[in-house]
């Protein structure tokens, strides 16, 4: 039988820094093959997905998540190779353990234990994997999700390995994410010296009033589910470097991330009336990255509550906090998705690392999310 800390570390070795899989694809399938999964490619800008399956009856259950990982920072300041598995004090150390490809060993030797032990079981069990999930996410799943759309396959059951666990494995569940909408507004003024302010116009000053009221804006209260619409200013740039020069204009990037209260649209709309009722000279330039979305409470989410509690003993909670995820795209051919994975607390960060019991923990969880679906 596989074991998940040496598949863990196996991953972890590869410098899968996003859009690189770095082979990780690869490597999985050659586990997968044997064990009857038929396994397709999508090569796109550099970026690699995969798609396997085994079977073709219903209901099909998919793991889905990424190989790629955000870039280490200087080497210097972690107290090991982030590229290589180094175990202290009880927990495994390096880039992606915890987001996330402790998760994907543990969704191998899930399926693998699942396959070569049951006797009988239903339905079909697939893995999506995309090396486009810390990057613009644009030829990642999304791609394999059009595919399967073209072809008329839709997906029963969905797991999303995202590290959502936030004090202790299986604490919490993510049943949605909340939608992200970015703008990058151009506000034009007139250049000229800093002197003779009568002969210019400074767009910081014009725009300031209109940044004042978007930021104190209520856009909604939220729901049951999501916590109220939120707006944040994240760039704002002008000038010529010179002090004595008022700027002829400034760009300003911020973001939206909204609950199902409120749509695109609505936000888009609210928006460019503040503006306009300013009196503003400019241009904006809108990017959904994707829409809110909600798996309400069902089958999916009991078995999984369910199988976190005969695991370790924990009542885990629903949450839809946090960012986006690929669950966005999966979400238009899936009845039912959560995400579920390890502790987030060092995800991104220097010396991000796994407990090592967690990580027989989470395969165990997983092992019996599927025996719950495909057997019961």
């Amino acid at each position: 039988m596989l074991n998940s800390r040496t598949l863990c570390e196996n991953l972890v070795c590869r410098r899968s820094i996003s859009p690189d899989d770095a082979g990780c694809q690869h490597f999985l399938s050659e586990i997968l093959e044997p064990l009857g999964f038929k396994c397709e490619y999508i090569h796109a800008n550099g970026v690699t997905n995969l798609w396997a399956r085994r079977g073709t009856s219903l209901p099909l259950v998919v793991f889905a998540g990424h190989t790629d990982v955000v870039p280490p920072g200087p080497i210097e300041t972690w107290d090991s190779d982030p590229f290589n598995p180094t175990e202290r004090n009880g927990k495994l150390f390096g880039r992606g353990c915890a987001d996330m490809k402790s998760s994907l060993a543990a969704f191998i030797c899930a399926i693998e234990r699942h396959v070569t032990t049951s006797s009988y079981f239903k339905g079909s069990i697939g893995l999506m994997l995309t090396s486009d999930e810390e990057g613009p996410a644009t030829s990642g799943t999304k791609l394999i999700v059009e595919m399967l759309q073209k072809r008329g396959e839709t997906i029963d059951f969905c797991i999303i390995g995202e590290p959502t666990s936030e004090k202790t494995l299986g604490d919490t569940i993510k049943n949605g994410r909340r939608g992200s909408l970015s703008g990058h507004l151009t506000v034009r003024g007139i250049q000229g010296h800093i002197a003779y302010p009568h002969l210019a116009r400074n767009p910081i000053h014009d725009v300031s009033p209109a940044l004042t009221e978007l930021t104190q804006t209520c856009w909604d209260k939220g729901n049951d589910y999501f916590s109220a619409t939120s707006f944040q200013i994240s760039n704002i740039h002008a000038g010529t470097g010179a002090n004595n020069v008022i700027p002829g204009a400034v760009e300003i990037d911020f973001n939206f991330r909204f609950s199902p209260s409120s749509t695109p649209e609505s936000l888009q709309l609210k928006t460019e009336s503040i503006l306009k009722k300013n009196n503003l000279s400019y241009s904006l330039e809108w990017t959904l990255s994707g829409r809110s979305f909600l798996t309400h409470e069902g089958y999916l989410t009991k078995t999984v509550k369910t199988a976190i509690q005969k695991i370790t003993g924990i009542e885990p909670q629903l949450s839809t906090t946090g960012g986006t995820s690929d669950g966005r795209f999966i979400v238009d051919i899936c009845s039912e998705l959560v995400e579920f994975g390890p502790i987030n607390a060092s995800i991104h960060k220097i010396n991000e690392h796994i407990d090592i019991l967690d990580l027989e923990r989470l395969t165990n969880i997983y092992t019996l999310i599927l025996k719950m679906l495909l057997e019961e």
